[in-house]
Order: structure tokens, then C-alpha cells, then sequence
């Protein structure tokens, strides 16, 4: 069966997008939240490292492309309504921008 046969119906906004959270398969840490478009979902699952959809320069983007902190897919979920991924990787490096290795390193309260 194709990658592209096994993509379920997923649950996509007004913009064509649906939102992923990207978790270390080991550590179980959750590393970021990024969007997905239908593209981004199948080139995800073929070459099994995470591609994402930028709202801000309206493409997409491969995850470490040019950091080269890449993130190898072991899985990918969907929630019960469908609209929202959770990725199992494998990161080789940090995930946020800033050389943290989770976007979610700042704490409220």
C-alpha cells in the first residue's frame, strides 16, 4: 500500500492546516508545535522526517533543512476528531530555534 493510501481523513482549519506536536520518543518531552498542510503530512510519512507548513512565509519547511537539527519520524498519530498529529521522533539536536531542546522552556506563574 502507497503512504499516500494510508493517510486518514484528517480534520484540516479554514486554512488548510492542522496543528502537530512534536514529542521526543524517548524522553516522551514534547518538543514544539508546528502546522501541517496535506503536503507537509505526506511528505512527513514518506521520507520520515517532519516537514511543516510556515504561516508566516507561506511554504513549506523541512525541520533541520538548514539547522541540520533534523527529526527522524517513528510515528506519526491523530486524535479522535482528527484534527490535531502528535509526531514520534527521533531529534538530532534542539527543536527550538533558540538551541533549547523543547520550544516549551519558559515557564507562566
Amino acid at each position: 500500500m502507497a503512504v499516500i493510501d494510508s493517510i486518514p481523513e484528517l480534520t484540516y482549519n479554514e486554512a488548510g492546516l492542522i496543528p502537530c506536536i512534536v514529542q521526543d520518543v524517548k524522553t516522551r518531552e514534547v518538543l514544539m508545535m508546528a502546522w501541517m498542510n496535506a503536503e507537509s503530512v505526506r511528505l512527513t510519512l514518506e521520507e520520515r522526517t517532519t516537514w511543516f507548513f510556515s504561516r508566516s512565509r507561506q511554504e513549506l519547511w523541512h525541520k533541520g533543512g538548514t539547522s541540520g537539527n533534523t527529526q527522524a519520524l517513528i510515528e506519526l498519530r491523530y486524535d479522535c476528531d482528527a484534527d490535531c498529529l502528535l509526531a514520534l521522533v527521533e531529534p538530532a539536536g534542539p527543536a527550538c530555534h533558540t538551541g533549547n531542546t523543547t520550544c516549551f522552556y519558559r515557564v507562566m506563574g
